[in-house]
């Protein structure tokens, strides 16, 4: 009994087992492949689309997840999880454990990442392999070449890197193959063989750079071929017209292709889409691309072709597509183009086009939803049947010579998004009807000759996002109404007629508005304190001459991406310490000519952008901010005619590129900085009108680009540095002017052959002018109030200089008494030599000869001298005599010129045995004899000590 059923229990054992071993045999692969599916899924960093079936307790129902089919043996043949939003790499999948797999497919996931595992290439049953739109990088392996019954590979949008292998070519199955979007090179065209099964080969948007791919000639029965956005050079092969007839679709755009374009393109009488644009193709357009009688889209733009437009184009009626934009093309458009009624996009912008457009396009254009035409050269009226275009979204006719008024008609085109009819010769008032294009998002009216007033109606235009009226005729005020528009980012009414308030509403319903024009018009009041109140403002500008008033708008100050602000020449008032915060990416300021006041912000050092900042002519006190160090990209400075006081800040060191520093008409106070010397890009340096004290420093000759120097108007002392003569750019001005500059003229300023305008004048300047013959481009200069002496150089340029106010220079100038035969001369060192003495012996003569000559002269006078002579000496008991002023320095050889009036004949008396005798009456009412004494002499001029008595 017990061995019956211990029997019967094994039987039982036997039959289970035997009833679940063919399960556990079919069961066992697809539970090993889910598994590994599930270890993979795991190692993501996002899979939750997976979820509801790709887990533990659905392993049994392998076949059912998502994205996966088996084959009859219940095999996993087929992996797609396209658009899944999976995150990851593929590190973690076992391809080994897939060998039936025939397609694998995870594009457009996106986040996917990380290299292609090479043991992808054991799949020898994959017939597709997509991988396209993620984010994998790394090298495609030779050994993708083992895969040779693969059908469909996409690589396309990816980050893959390095040439691509030739062992790709292997794959004689293939009959598509992209690797478009990627960062491939160019690998040796020789070794690849062609494709006789491929039908669509892209490898656009790479980085290849050799000529046209040989191997590509060898793929006969491509349909579609794209090597676009590469950098291919050379032409383009005739065995690509003969061997390649089936293609439908070529795209070489984006390319470094040249050469003329072959007439033998016709013999691709199949194409569809023709796209050749922005290469370097010349000469014609070949007429026989008209036989192409199936081209839809043919796209010739930005090349180098110059001929006229063939008319044999028109016999493409298919067409819907043609651009012909950025050429040299000229003539008219061929009325062939009348046939071309399935057009929907037509681009000949930007070429040398001319005469009209016939009405004839307008009525049988009527699907056109782009009409571009901008940058010729057509003339005539804007046809009134361009009405009829009522599908246009584009009309671009601008940068041409279209004349007369806009058309009413533009009215009826109720789809327009974009109009453009700015730089033509337009008149009068724009339509009414216009006002009713509410799809309207840009319009673009700026220089023409516009007429007329903008209407409230224009608050009809809810879309529009760019309103550009500049640069026309228009007058009165601008409408409440346009507060009204929304979605505005760019408002310009610049150089018009407009006057009156700016509407006060304007920006406070415009969150989004970025570019404010007013400039060059005649409003006035306040801008509108809502102008910015997106704080989404960039730019601003106001200047020219219109006469706004009160203070900016408090939202200024919190536009952090300003880039460009010009309010210039207003009335504008407040305090600038906070109109103004930071701005990072504010570029040009400028202020000038307002009526701001207070003191400068630390602020303006973080505005680390700037290139120019221009607040001159305010009312702006307080010191220059040291933080303005910190502007390493500052150009331009301008803080002139202010009441900023202090020194120079030690910290505008920093500002290395500045090209203008002007800090004239202020009240700073200190020494010039040495410093100023290391801004060697300076080009003009203004500092004059203010009590800089000390010398001009020598380290102003570092400044070898700088075109204009003005220190005048200050407190300089000192000689004037001869390094000045360093700067050989200086141009434009150097002015010196009204200092308390001594000494004399230093020669090496006449190497400034390019200077042409000079200003030395009220200073305290002596010796002679010398010749400066160097400074060839003169036109003005000016010496006057000087203490200079001698002969003025004899160069032209001098001639009509000015030198009042040195009594001690003669020549030949206006104002100045020419030199005698005695004057010291600049040319010759053996001409006789006028010294003159009152009583003194002068170079050699005894005191004894000179006194008898003295008494002589004084007994010998005629008597009509006597009673001035008497005076003179009942004077000297008040007044200290001319021996005491003699003594004492005082008296100077300038006195005695300006008291003989250059040695007049109305004052002379009489001639003695060594000179003439001349008389001579000083403001104290002194009168002495002067005797001028003849003397050869052999040597030099005579030391400036025996000028003086």
């Amino acid at each position: 009994m017990a061995i019956t059923q211990k029997t019967h229990l094994f039987r039982i054992h036997v039959f289970l087992f035997l009833a679940l071993l063919p399960l556990t045999i079919t069961a066992s692969p697809a539970t090993a492949e889910a598994e590994v599916l599930l270890k993979w899924k795991n190692s993501l960093i996002s899979s939750s689309t997976l979820n509801s079936s790709w887990s533990l307790t659905n392993i049994g129902h392998l076949c059912n997840w998502t994205g996966i089919a088996c084959d009859t043996t219940g095999k996993v043949s087929v992996i797609n999880l396209s658009e899944r939003e999976l995150e990851g790499t593929l590190a973690q999948f076992d391809f080994i454990s897939f060998p039936n797999l025939t397609a694998f497919n995870l594009s457009s996931n996106t986040k996917l990442n990380g290299s292609i595992p090479s043991t992808i290439y054991n799949l020898s049953k994959l017939t597709l392999l997509d991988l396209s739109n993620n984010y994998f990088d790394g090298n495609i392996t030779s050994e993708i070449g083992g895969l040779t019954e693969l059908q469909y590979l996409s690589f396309y949008n990816n980050y893959l890197i390095g040439t691509i292998p030739y062992q790709i070519t292997n794959l004689q199955k293939l009959w598509y193959l992209d690797l478009g979007s990627n960062y491939l090179q160019s690998p040796d065209w020789s070794k690849f063989s062609g494709m006789p099964l491929l039908t669509r080969l892209s490898f656009n948007h790479n980085e290849l750079s050799s000529e046209f791919p040989g191997f590509v000639t060898d793929c006969w029965n491509l349909t579609y071929l794209d090597l676009s956005k590469n950098h291919l050079t050379g032409a383009i092969p005739e065995l690509l017209f003969s061997n390649l007839g089936k293609l439908v679709f070529l795209n070489l755009a984006s390319n470094l292709f040249q050469g003329p374009l072959s007439s033998n393109i016709s013999r691709l009488s199949r194409l569809q889409d023709l796209r050749l644009g922005q290469n370097r193709f010349s000469g014609p357009i070949p007429e026989q691309i008209g036989l192409l009688s199936n081209l839809q889209i043919l796209d010739l733009q930005e090349n180098a072709l110059n001929s006229t437009i063939p008319s044999e184009l028109g016999f493409c009626t298919n067409l819907t597509f043609l651009a012909l934009a950025t050429n040299s093309l000229s003539g008219a458009i061929p009325l062939s183009f009348t046939d071309l009624n399935k057009l929907s996009d037509l681009a000949l912008s930007v070429n040398l086009l001319s005469g009209e457009i016939s009405p004839y396009f307008m009525t049988n254009w009527t699907d056109l939803i782009s009409l571009q035409v901008q940058e010729n050269n057509f003339t005539g009226i804007i046809p009134p049947e361009i009405g009829l275009l009522e599908k246009l979204n584009y009309l671009f006719l601008c940068g041409n010579e279209f004349h007369g008024s806009i058309p009413s008609e533009m009215g009826n085109l109720k789809e327009l998004l974009q109009l453009d009819l700015s730089r033509n010769r337009l008149s009068g008032p724009i339509p009414s009807v216009e006002w009713n294009l509410t799809k309207l998002t840009i319009l673009l009216l700026y220089d023409n000759q516009l007429t007329g007033t903008i209407p409230p109606q224009i608050g009809n235009l809810t879309s529009l996002t760019h309103l550009e009226l500049s640069i026309n005729k228009f007058h009165g005020e601008l409408p409440e109404t346009l507060s009204l528009l929304s979605k505005l980012e760019r408002l310009s009414v610049l150089d018009n007629n407009f006057s009156g308030t700016i509407p006060t509403d304007l920006g406070k319903n415009s969150p989004n508005l970025r570019y404010v024009h007013f400039s060059d018009n005649s409003f006035s009041g306040e801008l509108p304190p809502g102008l910015c109140s997106g704080f989404a403002l960039k730019n601003l500008t106001a200047d020219g001459d219109n006469n706004f008033t009160g203070p900016l708008p408090d939202c200024l100050r919190n536009c952090t991406g300003l880039t460009r602000v010009r309010l210039d020449g207003n009335q504008f008032t407040g305090d600038i310490t906070i109109a103004f915060g930071v701005h990072p990416s504010l570029d040009f300021i400028s202020l000038s000519g307002n009526r701001f006041s207070g003191e400068l912000s630390p602020d303006w050092g973080l505005c680390q952008s700037l290139t120019r900042l221009q607040v001159d002519g305010n009312k702006i006190s307080g010191e220059i901010p040291v933080e303005l160090g910190k502007l390493s990209q500052l150009r331009y400075l301008s803080l002139d005619n202010n009441e900023l006081n202090g020194q120079i800040p030690v910290e505008l060191e920093n500002l290395r590129h500045l090209f203008s520093l002007s800090l004239s008409g202020n009240h700073l106070t200190g020494d010039i900085p040495k410093f100023i010397g290391n801004l060697t890009d300076l080009n003009y340096l203004n500092l004059a009108g203010n009590n800089f004290s000390g010398r001009i420093p020598n380290e102003l000759g570092n400044c070898e680009r700088l075109l204009s120097l003005n220190l005048g108007n200050n407190n300089l002392s000192g000689e004037i540095p001869p390094e000045l003569g360093n700067l050989l750019a200086l141009q434009i001005f150097l002015d010196l002017s009204s200092n308390s500059l001594s000494g004399t003229i230093p020669s090496a300023l006449g190497k400034l052959n390019l200077l042409e305008n000079l200003n030395l004048s009220n200073n305290h300047l002596t010796g002679i002018i010398p010749s400066l013959s160097g400074m060839i481009s003169l036109n003005s200069s000016d010496f006057s109030y000087n203490d200079l002496t001698g002969q003025i150089p004899t160069a032209d340029v001098f001639k009509n200089a000015i030198y009042t106010g040195n009594s001690g220079l003669c020549g030949d100038a206006e104002g100045l008494s020419p030199c005698s035969s005695s004057t010291p001369n600049r040319k010759s060192s053996n001409k006789t030599k006028i010294v003159l003495g009152i009583v003194i012996p002068i170079c050699g003569l005894s005191f004894l000869v000179f006194a008898i000559g003295a008494i002589l002269i004084l007994r010998g006078a005629t008597q009509r001298y006597g009673e001035e002579i008497q005076s003179t000496e009942k004077d000297q008991s008040a007044t200290p005599s001319i021996w005491e002023r003699l003594r004492l320095g005082k008296l100077k050889f300038g006195d005695i010129v300006k008291a003989t009036e250059d040695f007049s004949e109305k004052y002379f008396i009489g001639k003695g045995g060594f000179g003439t005798v001349y008389k001579a009456e000083f403001p104290t009412g002194q009168i002495v004899a002067v005797k001028r004494l003849d003397m050869l002499d052999s040597g030099s001029y005579l030391p400036a000590t025996n000028r003086q008595f």
